[in-house]
């Protein structure tokens, strides 16, 4: 089984319009919602892939429900804690003609100390059936900013391989508490390690403490460095679509090659072709399957010996 933990979950609400022009008003050709949040979308590739998927972190509310009863038909098991606050929506906004999109996040509900406590104590009994563990996302108000750090710690002591993707002081503070693997992309690297150049800010945050840095450079695939070595993966092409999720197909590319005992370049092949897929698909935590299949035989990975 395979545990992902998404603190903020959210209602992930997609609007497709003709073209968005600011100070206008819009006629929405098409609505879709999802459950939503990192961790979720992970789940949902994952058990896509075949894999046991299990979506742990906070959900209540409206919001809350209608995320819950979106994950009910789906093969991914739902252990999430209620909360007396609202789940967050999120609104992505699709421009057909360009193909771009615009993202709005809501913050999350506050949560308690008790609620926080009982996040705890479920996520150490899934711990104990857990071949490996992606912590992903934000903190809703309330978590204190070293949460991720004492997950992945508690990861650690129960012997889970711990994935953690994540910005900002969450990330810092999570990085020296030496997860498994951490998966930033580049801006979320610059603000880490104040450095922009992606091979030197990766060296920086295994340095900090990860055991492998996996980063993502948007089109132009993923930069690993690992203690096996190093390596650069890409698509054979850029694809341009949505890329809401396309992050979390990554994770759940890596984190699926891992419990299958994959060498680190099927992983990364895994992962650039799971990612571009997905910016192929029309929602997060779906991907394109048959372009999913034909990227597999077409992603590039290289050695990077001087990356080493």
């Amino acid at each position: 089984m395979i545990l992902t933990v998404t603190l903020n979950t959210a209602l992930d609400v997609t609007y497709t319009v003709g073209s968005l022009v600011p100070h206008a008003s819009h006629r929405v050709r098409e609505v879709a919602e999802r459950p939503g949040g990192k961790g979720v979308n992970v789940a949902r590739v994952l058990a896509a892939l075949g894999h046991e998927a299990v979506v742990t972190g906070f959900a209540g509310g409206p919001a809350g429900e209608a995320l819950r009863g979106l994950l009910a038909p789906l093969p991914v098991r739902d252990a999430l804690v209620p909360v007396a606050g609202a789940t967050r929506r999120t609104v992505a906004v699709v421009d057909s003609a360009s193909g771009d999109t615009t993202q709005f996040n809501e913050p999350g509900p506050h949560v308690s100390p008790a609620e926080w406590a009982a996040l705890l104590s479920a996520y150490e009994e899934l711990l104990a059936g857990a071949d490996a563990v992606a912590l992903c996302g934000s903190l809703p108000p309330g978590v204190h900013v070293g949460a991720y750090a004492d997950l992945v710690r508690r990861a650690r002591t129960a012997g889970v391989p711990v994935l953690l993707d994540t910005s900002g002081e969450p990330l810092r503070r999570g990085v020296a508490a030496r997860p498994d693997l951490v998966k930033p992309n580049a801006e979320e690297l610059a603000a880490l390690t104040g450095a922009r150049e992606p091979l030197r800010a990766t060296r920086d945050a295994r340095r900090r403490g990860a055991r492998a840095v996996v980063a993502s450079l948007g089109p132009d695939g993923l930069l690993a460095l690992t203690p096996d070595g190093a390596w650069r993966a890409a698509p054979p092409r850029p694809v341009r679509g949505n890329p809401t999720g396309a992050g979390d197909s990554a994770v759940a590319g890596l984190l699926s090659g891992l419990v299958e005992g994959l060498d680190w370049p099927g992983r990364l092949v895994r992962a650039v072709a799971l990612s571009a897929a997905t910016v192929l698909a029309p929602a997060a935590g779906e991907f394109d399957h048959g372009a999913y299949t034909e990227l597999l035989a077409a992603v590039t990975v290289s050695e990077d010996t001087a990356a080493a």
